[in-house]
């Protein structure tokens, strides 16, 4: 289990916005010597993990933006990082801090970065903890599940449901997708007030103005199925598809092609 910041951290007793992820966890100190700001060992990291197709879950570029106590808490808590790890962050003239996710089908995987500049020792102090969630099984029904999905919505708006299976060019629900539909009825029935739209994705193979039909096809197969066989309220679905017009993978090999096919969720 790791324990990451999410928001600012004004009072270390009490620190409020904290991610709990289970995973492999990496951690890694850096000290980093020379004329390297904080601003631009934070750029750099910030390029890659955009390009790798990491969000931004959190992020703080100050003592006034990441809050006083975030310093201290990171170092000194015993829960981001364990004591004795590394260098102590004090004394710093300027900090910022990152935390991002990645949702695949191998999994969740978040990385939280903290850097501070240590002027009296012409260097900078880079914290950098990775978190690699393994991916849910698809043969059980388990509230976790629904918990995660509910969790990424609260963080991101959306999250990508994994486990609705289609055949290549078809808008029938397969049956392996029991489980998929099973989260997220789950997440529906423990939060009757949810309103959300159901999104359907596909990959850039063949004409946009055919996978924008098949999309929002599959997408309300989804949503019908949830009806019929769950009892959800139609009121609380609305179908729409994008076709290839939101990829989170590049499409050009079938590995990034099958990450893109995919069911969203996203919060009305």
């Amino acid at each position: 289990m790791a324990i990451l910041p999410a928001g600012r951290i004004d009072d270390g007793e009490a620190p409020g916005d904290l991610l709990e992820v289970e995973g492999k966890i990496t951690r890694i100190g850096y000290r980093i010597a020379g004329e390297r700001s904080a601003l631009e060992v934070m750029r750099n990291y910030e390029s890659a993990l955009a390009q790798a197709g990491f969000e931004t879950v959190f992020a703080c570029e100050s003592h006034e933006t990441c809050g006083v106590d975030m310093m201290a808490f990171i170092a000194n808590s015993g829960t981001v990082r364990p004591q004795g790890f590394g260098d102590a962050f004090f004394g710093g003239t300027a900090e910022r801090a990152l935390l991002a996710s990645q949702e695949s089908i191998d999994g969740v995987f978040h990385v939280f970065l903290h850097v501070v500049e240590d002027t009296s020792n012409n260097r900078t102090l880079l914290y950098q903890q990775v978190v690699e969630g393994v991916a849910l099984r698809t043969d059980q029904v388990d509230v976790l599940q629904a918990g995660e999905l509910q969790r990424s919505l609260e963080r991101q708006g959306h999250v990508a449901v994994q486990g609705v299976y289609f055949d290549t060019g078809k808008s029938q629900l397969k049956q392996e997708s029991g489980p998929a539909l099973d989260q997220i009825a789950e997440l529906l029935r423990a939060n009757s007030h949810l309103q959300v739209y159901v999104v359907g994705h596909t990959d850039n193979v063949g004409d946009l103005a055919a996978n924008t039909v098949l999309s929002e096809a599959r997408a309300a197969a989804v949503v019908a199925r949830l009806e019929a066989y769950y009892g959800i309220e139609r009121t609380r679905l609305i179908a729409r598809g994008v076709a290839s017009l939101a990829p989170v993978a590049s499409n050009a090999d079938e590995s990034g092609r099958s990450r893109n096919r995919r069911v969203e969720i996203v919060a009305q």
